[in-house]
């Protein structure tokens, strides 16, 4: 009795290359490895796929949570921008408890009918991460793909990595995070009633709600601001100073509140995405609310400094970044 064949590719799908990854950030590295992804897969005739997970899989296996870069709206759409097609496979754990085989055979073959899977070096999958590129490689030769690792791509402070960006936003360095990420790191809330006090000193404020992306650490910021006009993507509104903080002066507790410079109208219930370009000092308690204004004004005046060159990014389609 002979052995069953291979599993057979979705035939309802075109032969695609699958660039695996969660991709958090987006980052320089990420946009290299996809960028040569992109044009190998017209090179071929192959689909370009970007393959990620949501949730992160260290939520679905009780590892500590942590807010990401990126939300996934934001995510595919920064994948979209580079010319691939978006698989967001839902992390659960009976995908978890899948071996490297069944892994390969159900999401790679059946599914997505990969002929070319690319990963990052460290890359593991499958049951207690099992797998690594030695095994992608023996099942592709199996199955009917070509696997391989795309090496890291760095500058003069080391390779691009989630980490390395991660890192710069928790310690305040916006410039270093935006070196790695190639654009400003950034945030997505919705603007909520506050309690009016910004606009009784004539520096009326957004109040943001829902932020589940990273954010810098306490302090007051120059910003850009877009309005999201669909899930990740939006136009450009205006430039801003915000803080984020308990503004303590007032005792007012904690908000993420974002004034917009030469702007005027209402926003309540719209999505802002905020871009953080620079951390212009620490927040701290000033002894009287003429004191917190005057020095509202000059963080306003030092802002519109820093973000004077400034302009919309060609690849946004409008939107800041």
């Amino acid at each position: 009795m002979s052995s069953p064949g291979p599993p057979q590719s979705n035939p309802a799908r075109a032969p695609s290359l699958v660039a695996i990854g969660n991709f958090d950030g987006v980052h320089r590295g990420h946009q290299a490895l996809l960028g040569r992804a992109a044009a190998e897969a017209r090179a071929l005739g192959l689909e370009p796929l970007a393959l990620t997970f949501h949730p992160h899989p260290r939520e679905v296996l009780g590892q500590t949570k942590r807010a990401p870069l990126t939300s996934i709206e934001r995510k595919v759409a920064l994948l979209r921008r580079l010319g691939l097609g978006v698989e967001v496979e839902p992390f659960t754990l009976e995908l978890s408890r899948l071996s490297p085989t069944e892994f390969a055979e159900r999401v790679l073959v059946q599914r997505l009918s990969a002929r070319v899977v690319l990963v990052g070096e460290n890359f593991r999958f499958g049951r207690d991460r099992a797998g690594d590129l030695a095994e992608l490689e023996r099942l592709g030769a199996r199955l009917g793909f070509q696997a391989r690792a795309e090496p890291l791509v760095a500058d003069a402070e080391g390779p691009f990595s989630s980490t390395r960006a991660r890192a710069a936003v928790e310690r305040g360095d916006l410039p270093a995070a935006e070196r790695c990420l190639g654009r400003p790191h950034s945030t997505v809330g919705t603007v909520v009633a506050g309690d009016g006090r910004g606009r009784t000193i004539g520096v009326p404020t957004a109040n943001l709600a829902d932020v589940v992306e990273l954010l810098p650490p306490y302090g007051v910021y120059a910003c850009l601001v877009d309005r999201e006009t669909a899930p990740g993507e939006g136009v450009a509104l205006a430039r801003g100073v915000a803080n984020i903080g308990v503004r303590p002066t007032v005792a007012a507790g904690f908000a993420v509140e974002v004034h917009l410079l030469d702007f005027e109208g209402d926003l309540y219930g719209a999505r802002l995405r905020v871009h953080w370009v620079a951390r212009l000092r620490e927040e701290r308690r000033f002894e009287s609310l003429e004191a917190l204004t005057a020095q509202i004004r000059e963080d306003m005046r030092r802002a519109r400094d820093v973000l004077a060159e400034r302009a919309p990014e060609p690849a946004a389609r409008g939107a800041w970044a």
